[in-house]
């Protein structure tokens, strides 16, 4: 625009001008000379032709209405409502109508501050724009993460959704260890999807080694002393991750959102809304999967997702092709000293007749015949206490495992475990019931009453109840207070009131001129005798 003005003010516009710039703009002639015209008058329309004019009196988005929207989850109507009625009151100017508010929110807002506004960060960083990170070489980075799948299993006969632990190679997509666990994952989670990404030997296929570095998101079962100390003997280091950035651990992201839509979806006990805000409806004659039909089906997938799957960022090749085709070496690591390194080390103990004492409990193994009284060392599967593994403390050789000794069977653990249920719901319906408050019911606005009358003679023996059984009331720490102390002490006024009047404290015992001991002299006595 303003090289035709140019043109005008020398006096060299010509027709031909005009048709190129309405060529090149996709607008007509009439459209181009009515900008040129405006643009003579006015500097902005020159900078950003075709602009509407702004009038002072045009509405804005303000901090406010910034606020409201958030208020409100980006509901601009209730927004507006809620400007009405501030007017109403006398709080503010006169309203904009609903569309003028709608276009300042367009023009003013852009689309990752309303995703924000109104679903929250998570919705506002998907209209943000990230850096790809370059492919590296196969074991440069691992990612870890734990997800949850959304699909009802049957676990002992009562319907779980179990968690997925899995780690993944940053250059060739591949998933080189993965373990599920049918309730709430753990550290013991974490060491065996370890266990299965590193070692190389059947059934795990030929992906593994140690990588150098390994990614995780803050998680306490990642960071756990056990896991970090495991990773640490390996020699990878583990990068923490800053909070709220999944962006920064995208493979394994991306492998939490493929999962779903590929496998699970399809899966009978599939518990996703279909619809936001609909609850979903199962078939009241599904048959949930068992647990190791699910764990059999995921390793089935696991399997076609590494040899067969052809991701887009591989152009064309499966992670297990983009694997062998980097000639990077791998550093191994033999089964047996990596399953000593991802165990959890519990310190000294002596073996004796009743064999290795831990946690209150005795451990036994076949191999301790002859052996009592040398030091060993006992390392861990967390939450595994049925077994231990036991080293030589001296030389850090293993001697073997031992079991729990008079470990109970299968039908007792199941009753105690029906007793302790029952013994929790009973306790909780009697603490719902003795704190269950009741009101009044109206039906026109009043204060809210509370229902439950007790007489005098009530109230006062349930205190005297509850007196009696709370130690901190029994309590009479003042019931005697302390002597007074000798008179040539500075005792400060505020501690001197606080002692027994007309009791003076007690003088240390002396011995009596033959040299037993004696007890102190009453000054009662020093008196008659006086």
């Amino acid at each position: 625009m303003r090289r035709l003005l140019d043109l005008r003010h020398e006096l060299k516009l010509t027709t031909r001008h005009v048709r190129l710039m309405a060529a090149s703009l996709e607008v007509t002639e009439r459209t181009v000379r009515r900008w040129l015209a405006a643009a003579e008058h006015d500097e902005a329309a020159a900078e950003d032709p075709g602009a509407r004019a702004q009038s002072r009196d045009r509405f804005s988005v303000t901090p406010e209405v910034r606020r409201l929207l958030a208020l409100w989850k980006g509901n601009v109507a209730a927004v507006h409502r809620e400007l009405t009625a501030r007017a109403a009151r006398g709080e503010g100017g006169p309203p904009p109508s609903i569309p003028t508010l709608h276009r300042a929110i367009h023009r003013d807002l852009t689309p990752g501050e309303r995703a924000g506004l109104a679903g929250g960060e998570r919705a506002a960083r998907k209209h943000d724009v990230f850096l790809a990170r370059p492919r590296g070489w196969r074991n440069q980075v691992w990612e870890t993460d734990h997800v949850q799948v959304p699909v009802l299993v049957d676990v002992n006969g009562k319907p779980r959704r179990s968690w997925i632990t899995w780690f993944t190679d940053c250059a060739t997509n591949a998933i080189t260890g993965v373990a599920v666990t049918p309730v709430h994952p753990s550290r013991e989670s974490v060491l065996a999807a370890l266990r299965s990404a590193v070692l190389r030997e059947d059934p795990y296929g030929p992906f593994g080694g140690l990588p150098p570095k390994v990614r995780v998101d803050r998680g306490k079962d990642f960071l756990s002393r056990t896991v970090t100390a495991a990773l640490d003997l390996l020699d990878v280091l583990v990068e923490d991750l800053p909070a709220y950035t999944p962006h920064l651990k995208g493979t394994v992201e991306g492998l939490n959102r493929a999962v779903e839509p590929m496998l699970l979806a399809a899966l009978p006990g599939y518990t996703r809304q279909p619809h936001p805000g609909k609850r979903p409806s199962r078939p009241k004659d599904e048959v949930l999967l068992s647990f190791e039909d699910s764990t059999a089906r995921l390793l089935d997938w696991t399997r076609w997702w590494n040899t067969e799957h052809r991701p887009e960022p591989l152009r064309g090749r499966t992670p297990l092709q983009a694997w062998q085709d980097d000639p990077t070496p791998l550093r191994d690591v033999p089964a047996a000293d990596l399953w000593t390194f991802t165990l959890e080390d519990a310190g000294t103990r002596t073996l004796t007749t009743r064999g290795v004492r831990f946690r209150s409990r005795d451990y036994v193994g076949p191999w301790m015949t002859g052996q009592t009284g040398i030091q060993v060392r006992i390392r861990f599967m967390p939450h595994h206490d049925h077994r231990i593994e036991v080293y030589h403390a001296a030389t850090g050789r293993y001697l073997g495992p031992a079991d729990l000794a008079d470990q109970a069977t299968e039908e007792q653990l199941r009753a105690v475990r029906k007793a302790r249920a029952s013994r929790t719901r009973r306790l909780k319906k009697d603490l719902e019931a003795s704190q269950r408050e009741r009101y009044a019911a109206v039906n026109q606005p009043a204060a809210p009453q509370r229902l439950g009358a007790l007489t005098t003679a009530q109230a006062e023996a349930e205190l005297a109840q509850t007196a009696g059984t709370d130690l901190s009331n029994l309590a009479l720490p003042d019931l005697i207070p302390p002597a007074a102390p000798p008179a040539d002490w500075r005792t400060p006024p505020s501690l001197a009131t606080r002692t027994a009047p007309g009791r003076p404290a007690p003088l240390p015992s002396r011995s009596v001129p033959d040299g037993s001991p004696g007890r102190a002299a009453d000054p009662a006595e020093d008196g008659d005798a006086s």
